[in-house]
């Protein structure tokens, strides 16, 4: 299964069509290699689709073959060590004025791909791009900036309000573009990007729908990196083959979902290894707009019908963990769960009261078993991803469980570019899909709650792809970023949870997990459960990068 920051999609092309720690810790990896091995790191990654050959870091769907490789951020922030960052493109940063306003130092010394200087007026222009082009916006960081400008050597963003959660966004996922060749572009938002120029390890040497080749960035400002000198990014389309690759040593480093993994994988060499470390959940989304699934009833009565751990059994393995309506992963962000909460709504498996609420709710059952009001069934379609084997299974899960109550749902296993394109835009009744989370439950809530992350039906929605809108909860978002109080955020994060449980915006399904397979016969410096200095899957930017820079050749 392939998942993202934010996707590995097609966003692009229907864009296209429509406490610090120094930077020398990339260097830090272990073993000192030896020249028997090969620099060639192959990727296997079931994406899918094929790849577009489109490079902009502020599509989405591309941005797991772009960010990292080829574009940086001014501040990598580790999800897996409570947001431990590293300065980047930034040497340093700094809060003043009631921590409403964030000065970053630019690095002196960073080249672009092409040879010419990285400086502050670089990353001046890449953020006032994306408040002249709301559509790169995927972060929404302009719904609380309020100016950017230089300052020398610094970058000075002045927000609206306290503002310290953003840090993430702005300084992790915001990617630094070129000013000498952006600044020219006459449509931005549809600019493919074909020929990337970054400040990144890596450039984009050779790419087709099948394969992209990247290698080494002479330019690239930290000494004596990368290591691994070529990077083979073929394309896959379904989880089988990109498996065998992994299994058979042609690919050293997995990001997808291996049934009976240690079977089929890690008893082929004791240099083959996995991690699935949890980081957010898998999601049924449920279009807020569609009738009757816009009634709370019959969104209840399906959080109620399904059984998550056999959700989780058989379509995961096991090795996603079943979720809980809250939407807090566990065990990572234990400390933020409301269990009290969480057992007054007791959304364990209830196909009983799920009938109940259906039925007080006017709803009955037809003769062919299927509830109906008003002369309007609760049948829906659910598009899924078809090359997602994991994800199809879980869905036949859901579907028969479902059945059981009166709810029918029809799957419809669709290319990676076709659910993409439906989910985006908001043309679908149910949908299977996740969002990516980030150093706390916040910033997963945040994707699935913030109206400002979403569109109306037909445009495209960065995130919140269910369009579920709500004044009272865009305001405990907003309240959450204008605290520095633990407490006060804490508190937030429980009356979000109080909204996942009492409007059901979507289901969580299983805890979405890093897919993470990697072989210590060919590369030293790997992350570890020991050493989680980045989330491990290679979806995930700009930990991508992160993880490629610590890689050595054996």
């Amino acid at each position: 299964m392939k998942k993202h920051w934010f996707r590995i999609s097609l966003l692009a092309v229907l864009m296209f069509t429509m406490g610090l720690t120094a930077v020398s810790s990339a260097t830090s990896a272990s073993g000192a290699g030896s020249s028997s091995g090969s620099a060639v790191l192959t990727i296997s990654n079931e994406s899918g689709e094929l790849w577009p050959c489109a490079f902009s870091p502020f599509n989405s769907a591309v941005q797991g073959e772009t960010v990292g490789f080829v574009y940086e951020p001014l501040v990598f922030v580790d999800s897996l060590q409570n947001g431990k960052t590293t300065p980047w493109l930034a040497s340093s940063f700094a809060w003043s004025d009631a921590n409403k306003v964030l000065t970053f130092t630019i690095r002196k010394g960073v080249k672009w791909s092409d040879g010419k200087p990285m400086t502050a007026a670089d990353v001046v222009f890449t953020f006032n791009l994306l408040k002249k082009n709301p559509a790169l916006d995927l972060t929404a960081v302009w719904s609380v900036l309020k100016s950017v400008v230089q300052s020398g050597d610094n970058v000075v963003l002045t927000f609206k309000t306290i503002a310290v959660p953003y840090f993430y966004y702005v300084a992790d996922q915001v990617s630094i573009v070129p000013e000498h060749i952006w600044a020219s572009l006459k449509s931005p938002v549809t600019y493919a990007d074909t020929s990337p120029i970054g400040t990144g390890p890596y450039v984009v040497s050779k790419c087709s729908g099948q394969n992209i080749t990247y290698t080494a960035n002479p330019t690239y400002w930290q000494p004596g990196l990368p290591k691994v000198k070529t990077i083979e990014y073929p394309a896959f389309t379904s989880n089988d083959p990109a498996n065998e690759e992994l299994a058979t040593g042609e690919a050293q480093l997995g990001a997808q979902f291996i049934p009976n993994i240690k079977a089929f994988y890690t008893s082929k060499s004791p240099a083959y290894h996995y991690w699935f470390p949890p980081i957010a959940n898998v999601d049924m989304f449920i279009n807020q707009t569609v009738s009757p699934l816009n009634q709370l009833p019959v969104r209840q009565a399906m959080a109620y019908a399904v059984n998550r751990p056999r959700v989780s059994l058989i379509g995961e393995y096991g090795y996603e963990p079943p979720s809980n309506q809250t939407s807090i992963v566990t065990p990572t962000f234990s400390a933020w769960l409301d269990s009290s909460l969480l057992a007054k709504y007791n959304y364990s498996y209830n196909p009983a009261k799920a009938m109940s609420i259906l039925e007080k709710a006017g709803y009955k059952k037809g003769s062919d078993g299927v509830f109906a009001k008003d002369g309007k069934q609760l049948s829906f379609t659910i598009i899924n991803i078809g090359g997602n084997s994991d994800w199809v299974a879980a869905v036949q899960v859901i579907q028969s469980e479902l059945a059981a109550v009166g709810i029918k749902i029809s799957p419809d296993n669709l290319s990676g570019t076709d659910f993409d394109n439906d989910v985006y835009t908001g043309n679908y009744q149910l949908a299977y899909d996740n969002e990516v989370g980030g150093p706390s439950p916040y910033y997963e809530l945040r994707q699935l709650l913030f109206s400002a992350n979403s569109a109306p039906i037909g445009k495209l929605a960065a995130t919140n792809w269910e369009r579920y809108s709500n004044p009272s909860t865009d305001k405990l978002i907003d309240d959450y970023a204008a605290t520095t109080s633990t407490a006060a955020q804490h508190s937030i994060v429980d009356q979000l949870e109080q909204v996942m449980l009492a409007d059901i915006p979507v289901i969580p399904m299983t805890e979405e997990v890093d897919w993470y397979q990697y072989d210590t016969a060919a590369f030293s410096g790997w992350v570890t459960p020991q050493d989680p200095y980045a989330q491990p899957a290679i979806y995930i930017v700009p930990d991508d990068e992160v993880l490629l820079l610590h890689l050595v050749p054996k």
